[in-house]
Parts: structure tokens; sequence; C-alpha cells
């Protein structure tokens, strides 16, 4: 009986560690923003972001690439500056807001990639289709307790897909060539976590 009861010590002393070094965050989204650009008429960016935005953060300080993120965004949320823009990005044309309402990003892998910097593979879903992106992060930063008592970090994560791969076809072409709304689309994400508990 007293080998089992030392043992059973002896498993939590070990695992102790390991919990003292995780924490969870939720993202803030009054202080984050999910952004986006895309060439126009192939001689400008068009930018944006999504202003309807939540999502975790389980950070394991002891090992960086045992922590994991997800996030999930209102596609309706939607906002470049132009309602008539934006209203046709909600259409069936593109987001299809109302067959498709939330994007989501689930990570399945964080790897160290230099000072301060990380590649988080994971797994969007944007428009019901699902595909592997790689986000290249910078962060987390230190913590830092605001005048509220709460502990908050941040990272900068950025990534390029081809909308077409999710399903976001829709063009016009143009009279001098080329189309009116670019493939590519770069997106960036500023994101403030604050610590639970």
């Amino acid at each position: 009986m007293k080998r089992i009861i030392t043992s059973i010590a002896a498993i939590i002393a070990l695992a102790l560690p390991v919990v003292a070094s995780a924490s969870t965050w939720s993202i803030d989204p009054d202080h984050s923003t999910v952004g986006f650009q895309v060439k126009h008429m192939m001689v400008s960016n068009v930018k944006g972001n999504f202003d309807k935005h939540a999502g975790n953060l389980d950070l394991n300080d002891k090992d960086i690439t045992k922590s994991n993120v997800q996030v999930t965004i209102q596609t309706a949320s939607i906002n470049t500056n132009s309602a008539k823009r934006d209203e046709h990005l909600r259409s069936a044309d593109f987001f299809d807001v109302n067959k498709y309402p939330t994007m989501a990003f689930v990570s399945q892998k964080v790897a160290k990639a230099g000072k301060d910097k990380l590649k988080v593979t994971g797994l969007l879903t944007l428009h019901g289709i699902t595909k592997q992106v790689v986000l290249l992060v910078e962060g987390p930063t230190k913590e830092s307790k605001d005048p509220w008592g709460n502990i908050r970090r941040g990272v900068t994560a950025t990534t390029k897909i081809n909308r077409k791969d999710f399903g976001l076809v829709w063009n016009s072409a143009l009279e001098t060539g080329g189309v009116a709304v670019g493939e590519e689309v770069t997106i960036t994400l500023d994101i403030e976590f604050i610590k639970k508990g």
C-alpha cells in the first residue's frame, strides 16, 4: 500500500510542472484585428476586416510546440468601408453568409521558426471547404498587466490563400485584360489575448 501511495505521489509530482506551464487565453475582440487584402482591377490592393471573431489559445510556455489555438469568425461581419461592396461580398457570389455564417481555424501543429517566431499549421474552414494552411506568427509577446488586473499577450500572424481553393470563384473580365478581383488573398491577424482565470 505504501508503495502504491508513493508511486501515485511521484506521478502527481511529475504532472505538476506540465499543468503549471499551461494557460488558457481568450481573444479580446476590442483590441484585435482579422484583416485581409486582395488585388483589385490588377492595379491596387483592397483591404478589409472581419469585425466579429472569437477564439482561445492554450499556451504551453514550457514547450510552446504543445500549444494550440482555435478561432471562429463571423463572415457577415466583413467590412471594407464600402456598403455596396460588403453587400456583394456577403452574397452567394462570394462568402454566401446565409449558408456559411462562420469560418474557422483550428491548429494542428506548432513549430519554432526563429527567435519569437512560429509556424502554426492548421485547418481553415471557409465557404464549406476545409484545407490546411500555415500561419507565420510573431510572438507571443511577454505578459503585460493592464490597469484592471487583466494579463495580456499578443501575436501577429500572416498567411496567403487562393480564394478559388475555397470555392470563391466569382470574377469579371476586364476589357484591358485580366480580372476584377485577384485570386491570392493575404490574411493578417493582429490578436490580443486575455489570460483566463
